[in-house]
């Protein structure tokens, strides 16, 4: 909570810094008292026009009283945010409880000079927030039918907008829960907002570098000498306040100095004076900032809290942050040909678009792409990745022609779940190739709030697969990678034929192959390249030719010991005719050339590009992560759709219920009644149980569920274990019961005599586990595994990140190394792998759709021939995480 004198506490998610339609940024937070001179000056600055559609009427001037009532609310049944550009109030939205306690008034008021720029839509989605946490479910709305503008953010939003004409007034009326349409509506406006203001950064109109200097080697130095050789089209402008010209063009003290507008400043000055230099660019109107200085966050937290204050500067005054500690960025497009970066030389053009986290590892992935002559067509450096991220490349390079395919290099995601939506819609497209740190877990980039986790180990790692992303290790296999999918076919199945002069190195390959999950459907090792080259080459097409036009041949490895008068280059020429012929994909290994004057990585020939390794190894492994992109591509990806049955506003009813007697970070264990209330809503059932005090009481509750009865302990440790007495199983009558109450409690006392229960027997089937959690960054994660050793043991989960699709479904239950049993296993019979699908797909939906159920656990459900039974069923609740993508916009940090 933010608590601001004279203010009443509201939540600190509340504020948030967003991007606008145009790709500028500005920041949104709830109204204060203090801001009435602000709302006052916001007020007298709107034309008659505008002032007329707000208030029905004109005002020239708003009333104490009326200012009063504006600025103090109680963040609750009244709220109202501003958003704000350079501490000046540019809209106002606000919403006031009506008499029904579950409908607000809402209305907007948005500044002349900032109208058409998504304000509107902003502040509906931010309020619609606001309001659902507060009980909040219906907005209404009087909207003059004149003010189009205003009706639009409404019937645009994706609401069930019911509207009617009554008095010269249009009423509006609708439920403000997200649906599936508003969702996609906030998505699409989020992509468009955030592509903007990339594609400004990569291809501005003019460019300042700061800190430019005269000294040969210097940074400032090279960056505008870069700049200028790269043959950046606009005007390029030196500031440096001791220098009258720079490389042969007149310097000024400051960019205040400068004529024209600028787009974008490159910054190379000491840390210390990168804030003075930011409130400069803020007054000059730049959009956006590449700081190439250090100092920041990776300077300890005196360096983090001068990049918190940095970035929050920046995007008050709707400019955007690439760095601090960037290496800078590139864009080979002829019509920009920007070098803003380190790199001495603007790569040649090509489909590949490169980010990196880190500036270190920023050299190593550009010289690696550099080595194997991959065209590209951008590079961002992100630094400490304060601001601009690989999320909001992502954005960009899913609308940007020129790119095919995409890699980047992160250490930190600081926003997991909005990675796995956008990487899994670029996937379908492009392919996304991924090198992530080993260390770096779920965790945000430095600068930024601290959280916690939950997820499982692997949960990350999971939910990149199910996005559809190509993981590597390290930058070079990631550059492996990037000269498959960058100039080759995707194949069309997992088989390959292995072509090779030799015998041994040939087997070598196919062994390799076989061991990535590809199969092998020929071996070629006749081939013979010393017969020279009149004889040779023509011998290698035909028989190249002949092998991959099988149609059980879906790719080829060509591994290939030196010859005589036989070039690397003549070699790769065939090799690349022969692929684009075929329409199938030809990697080739040149092993055992000792010559370094050889160039064997990379991609060889401009037309027809062969990808070229060094090592059959590295070549082989690159091809296996393509085939498994490939048949991630072309499976049916499922739909999103409700399971039958649910009934999500009903859940959302009783836990708002719930959770009016859960204080801030505690969570509640619902009772088994409850429990079993909420996941009804879904259509789930938990085998019924009932506990008791005395034996008596038992015996009437096996009465009523229906003999034969399981006597149970309720000690989480032991209610499972049958092998320490905590179960006992098939009771058949009320004597027998009894016995078996005395012996249990006996047995149990050194535990502490724990509490007893008695339920229905279930059918005899294979136990499962399924687990669900609500991470801070992750969002919901669903787990499963076969209960017993393989989870508390080998760890065998399967994790998913919510929503999931059909595809995504039948894979999660498929996926721990245990799952075999469930198909039939040492002579006992399949079980029902459909019921397991089924209470999967529900538990997954309703995860998603309620970040206020913290922990859900089916422990143990047991599958039999037919259906499934869950046993014991553990539900928690706490207030919502705020998940980092919500159904709000807002910039991490």
């Amino acid at each position: 909570m933010v608590d601001r004198p004279g203010d009443s506490l509201y939540p600190e998610h509340w504020e948030a810094d967003v991007v606008l339609r145009d790709g500028g940024t500005a920041h949104l937070r709830p109204i204060r008292p203090a801001d009435a001179d602000a709302v006052q000056a916001f007020h007298t600055g709107q034309s008659q026009n505008s002032i007329y559609m707000r208030f029905f009427a004109f005002k020239a001037r708003l009333s104490s009283k009326e200012l009063k009532r504006f600025t103090e609310v109680d963040h609750k049944d009244r709220v109202a945010f501003v958003i704000t550009i350079g501490g000046e109030i540019i809209g106002i939205g606000r919403y006031d409880r009506l008499d029904d306690p579950e409908e607000a008034e809402v209305a907007f008021n948005i500044a002349d000079a900032h109208q058409g720029r998504g304000l509107g839509s902003i502040l509906l989605e931010h309020l619609a927030a606001a309001a659902h946490e507060n009980g909040i479910r219906r907005f209404s709305a009087e909207v003059l039918p004149e003010n189009r503008k205003m009706l639009m953010v409404f019937s645009d939003a994706g609401y069930d907008v019911k509207r009617h004409f009554d008095d010269g007034v249009v009423s509006l009326e609708f439920d403000i829960d997200p649906t599936e349409k508003s969702r996609a509506v906030m998505e699409s406006r989020e992509h468009r907002a955030e592509a903007r203001s990339v594609r400004d950064l990569l291809a501005p109109s003019s460019v300042a570098v700061i800190g430019a200097s005269r000294s040969w080697g210097t940074v400032g130095y090279q960056l505008l000498e870069h700049i200028v050789e790269g043959g950046f089209p606009g005007p390029v402008y030196a500031i440096n306040p001791e220098a009258l010209e720079l490389a042969g063009m007149l310097s000024f003290a400051r960019l205040s100095d400068v004529p024209e507008p600028v787009q974008l400043a490159v910054i190379a000055v000491p840390y210390e004076e990168v804030s003075t230099v930011a409130d400069d660019c803020a007054a000059a109107g730049v959009k956006g900032m590449v700081i190439v200085s250090a100092g920041f966050a990776d300077d300890g937290e005196r360096g983090l809290a001068r990049q918190r204050d940095l970035v929050r500067k920046a995007r008050a005054n709707g400019m955007r942050v690439i760095g601090p500690a960037s290496l800078g960025i590139l864009n080979a497009h002829p019509e920009v040909s920007l070098n803003a970066s380190m790199a001495p030389t603007l790569p040649p053009r090509g489909g590949l678009g490169l980010f990196s986290q880190s500036a270190a590892i920023g050299v190593s992935l550009y010289a690696a792409s550099s080595r194997r002559r991959l065209g590209l067509s951008t590079f961002l450096s992100a630094g400490n990745r304060a601001d601009v991220s690989g999320n909001d490349m992502m954005q960009f390079w899913e609308d940007d022609a020129d790119t095919t395919a995409v890699g980047l290099y992160l250490e930190s995601i600081g926003n997991p779940r909005k990675f796995s939506r956008l990487a899994r819609r670029l996937a379908r497209t492009k392919p996304v190739i991924v090198a992530k740190s080993e260390s770096m877990g779920l965790r945000l980039p430095p600068g930024h709030a601290v959280r916690t986790t939950q997820a499982p180990a692997g949960a990350l790692d999971a939910m990149m697969r199910q996005a559809g992303v190509i993981r590597v290790e390290t930058v070079e296999q990631l550059a492996d990678v990037a000269q498959i999918v960058s100039g080759q076919p995707l194949p069309a199945g997992p088989d390959l034929a292995v072509f090779s002069n030799s015998l041994a190195l040939g087997k070598v390959v196919a062994d390799s192959a076989s061991a990535h999950g590809l199969g092998v459907e020929r071996v070629v090792t006749d081939v013979d390249l010393d017969a020279g080259m009149s004889l040779a080459l023509p011998a290698l097409r035909a028989s190249l030719r002949a092998v991959l036009a099988s149609d059980t041949v879906h790719a080829m490895v060509a591994a290939l010991l030196p010859a005589r008068g036989l070039t690397v280059e003549k070699i790769a020429e065939v090799l690349a005719e022969c692929s684009a012929e075929a329409g199938k994909p030809v990697v080739a290994a040149f092993t055992g050339i000792l010559d370094p004057s050889v160039y064997v990585e990379g991609m060889v020939g401009e037309d027809q590009p062969v990808p070229c390794f060094s090592n059959a190894g590295a070549a082989v492994a690159a091809l296996a992560a393509v085939v498994r992109y490939a048949e991630w591509l072309a499976r049916d990806q499922g739909h999103f759709a409700e399971p039958a049955g649910c009934h999500p506003e009903r859940a959302r009813v009783q836990l708002d219920g719930l959770l009016r007697d859960v204080h801030g970070e505690q969570l509640m264990q619902l009772d088994t009644d409850a429990a079993a209330s909420l996941l009804g809503h879904y259509g789930i059932n938990v085998l019924p149980s009932v506990g008791f005090d005395t034996a008596e009481q038992a015996v009437d509750a096996a009465d009523r569920l229906g003999w034969p009865v399981a006597l149970k302990t309720t000690e989480p440790s032991l209610r499972h274990r049958l092998d320490l007495g905590g179960v006992r199983l098939d009771i058949e009558d009320p004597d027998s019961l009894r016995r078996n109450i005395v012996q249990m409690r006996r047995a149990l006392s050194p535990y502490g005599s724990p509490s007893l229960e008695v339920q229905s027997m279930a059918p005899v089937g294979q136990a499962c586990t399924f687990r669900a959690i609500e991470d801070p960054l992750l969002g919901p994660v669903v787990s499963f595994g076969l209960a017993g050793d393989a989870v508390n043991l080998l760890d065998d989960w399967a994790h998913r990140v919510p929503p999931l699709s059909a595809a995504d479904v039948k894979d999660f239950i498929r996926a721990p190394r245990a799952a075999r049993k469930l198909f039939g296993y040492q002579g006992l019979p399949a079980v029902d792998v459909a019921a397991l699908e089924e209470l999967a797909g529900r538990m997954a939906w309703m995860k998603d759709n309620h970040p206020e159920i913290a922990l859900v656990e089916f422990n143990p459900v047991l599958c039999g021939t037919r259906g499934v039974a869950i046993l014991a069923a553990d539900v928690r609740i706490g207030n919502p995480a705020h998940r980092t993508d919500s159904a709000r916009r807002a910039m991490l940090g």
